[in-house]
């Protein structure tokens, strides 16, 4: 894969390459080498922030995610878009599986019509054959999974609604609108842990940890 490096305020430093590289071999194994990558490494104040996005085909798969540590930052970056890619790729076997058709030819000559439909099943048969005289109707007989694929569950780490540092409920709240977070973590200066979280008409409620 081709990968485009970017640094925002950041330095891209060799062990960073090194991590990445390591990263989009596992990656590799399961898209293929065919796509680009561009990775965004940023700080901002004392958040270190990753994004890595790959183009592949008519698809793209982009994580970002954001730790103290710009290493950690990388690595969760990256176990991120490798379960992305663990997913499009089941996607794409569950459709080749699935999504083909069976065609019946039926023939002009009632006993070879017979005998290409015998192996389809009895209202298929039924549906096909015809009376003396009349043209058969080539028909289209769908083959569906007994049940529908699930898909595994998985657990991303992520970072982004936890506060480092203790902070007052007003900084809480900006901070939580600022990170585009439903449910954001604090402590208040006290050592007080807190749980904001936007219910569905948008208000912000406020949950005091025990």
């Amino acid at each position: 894969m081709d990968v485009e490096y970017t640094g925002r305020q950041a330095t891209i430093t060799k062990k960073l390459k090194l991590q990445t590289e390591a990263g989009l071999a596992r990656i590799t194994k399961i898209l293929g080498n065919a796509g680009n990558v561009h990775v965004i490494l940023a700080t901002d104040k004392y958040r270190q922030k990753a994004e890595v996005t790959i183009q592949i085909r008519n698809q793209k798969l982009v994580s970002a995610c954001e730790s103290t540590e710009m290493v950690l930052a990388l690595r969760d970056a990256l176990v991120k878009i490798e379960q992305q890619a663990i997913r499009h790729k089941k996607k794409k076997m569950t459709i080749k599986r699935h999504g083909k058709s069976d065609t019946v030819p039926v023939g002009k000559n009632g006993k070879d019509a017979e005998e290409i439909v015998a192996a389809k099943p009895a209202a298929t048969k039924a549906a096909t054959k015809s009376s003396p005289g009349r043209k058969a109707v080539q028909m289209l007989v769908h083959s569906f999974p007994s049940h529908s694929p699930l898909a595994e569950p998985h657990v991303a780490r992520s970072t982004d609604g936890v506060a480092l540092r203790p902070m007052t409920l007003e900084e809480a709240v900006k901070e939580a609108a600022f990170r585009d977070r439903d449910v954001f973590v604090f402590r208040d200066h006290g050592g007080q842990a807190m749980v904001l979280y936007r219910k569905r008409d948008g208000k912000m409620e406020l949950i005091e940890v025990p």
